[in-house]
């Protein structure tokens, strides 16, 4: 595991990891629970619409749906799986689609989560122990009850960070606190905020002289406002890890798929069923 890279071989790869595999030119990872004997339960949206927005992104960013998991040729292991969406079970190799293996980091200090640019890679948050992150992982797909693939607030970086650690967002229930999401939205605010700045300071009016006081400097330039820029998007992305934020609580598989599905209003259903 270095800095710049969590690539590993297929031959480290331990049971209850949190693994991941990007998608075209380094845009988008895909990520699940490794839970032993080249499988691999992941979340998922079907179809090839893995970002579900109704635009453009829905043809350019590659679904998580296994490359040759379907067509003329399904998986021999897996069979047909390009229509099947929600928690699902795949071999490690639909899982990859043919990209490289990269393990997700637990327990990493702030500045490793810093010096990791990207988001979606590491986290301060400690793992549960891997009996714990396969119960959860499996049970999910038992009931398939982590709710409905949303690219923004519930993906699959959700759902392996939440087996992972069986932390839950109380602010909004569903989850939202994936580092991928975090990195997008704190990247837009920054380069609104710096925009802004810019603006304030360019005009020289009374806002450019508080901007200037507070961060001691002399004279704002463009390097100066890169600086800001960098620290503000590092100090939001540091306060938005699972590991920080204080709007986290430890919910119980069990009873996160109850809320779900009362949510959803499934769980009248699963009642007659059962």
């Amino acid at each position: 595991m270095g800095l710049l890279s969590n690539q590993i071989s297929k031959d480290e790869l331990k049971a209850g990891d949190h693994i991941y595999s990007w998608r075209i030119a380094y845009i988008y990872s895909h990520h699940g629970i490794y839970v032993g004997d080249e499988k691999v339960i992941h979340f998922t949206r079907g179809g090839g619409l893995e970002t579900g927005t109704g635009t453009v992104l829905d043809k350019f960013i590659i679904s998580s749906v296994p490359n040759h998991g379907g067509g003329d040729s399904p998986c021999p292991k897996c069979g047909d799986q390009s229509i099947l969406d929600g928690v699902i079970s795949s071999c490690l190799d639909c899982f990859l689609a043919g990209g490289n293996l990269y393990l997700f980091e637990y327990n990493v200090s702030p500045v490793m989560l810093l010096a990791k640019q990207r988001g979606g890679t590491c986290t301060i948050a400690p793992s549960d122990p891997c009996d714990d992150v396969i119960s959860r992982a499996e049970y999910l797909l038992w009931r398939n009850g982590f709710g409905a693939y949303n690219l923004l607030d519930n993906n699959c970086e959700d759902f392996a960070t939440y087996c992972k650690t069986g932390f839950v967002v109380l602010s909004k229930i569903k989850f939202g606190s994936s580092g991928q999401a975090t990195t997008a939205s704190v990247a837009c605010g920054v380069a609104s905020w710096t925009f802004n700045l810019f603006g304030a300071v360019k005009s020289g009016g009374k806002a450019a002289s508080v901007v200037t006081s507070a961060l001691g400097y002399v004279c704002i330039g463009f390097g100066g406002l890169a600086l800001a820029g960098y620290t503000k998007y590092s100090i939001d992305r540091l306060l938005s890890d699972v590991g920080v934020r204080r709007d986290v609580t430890k919910v119980p598989v069990e009873r996160l798929v109850a809320i779900i599905e009362v949510m959803e209003g499934r769980s009248d259903n699963n009642n007659k069923s059962s």
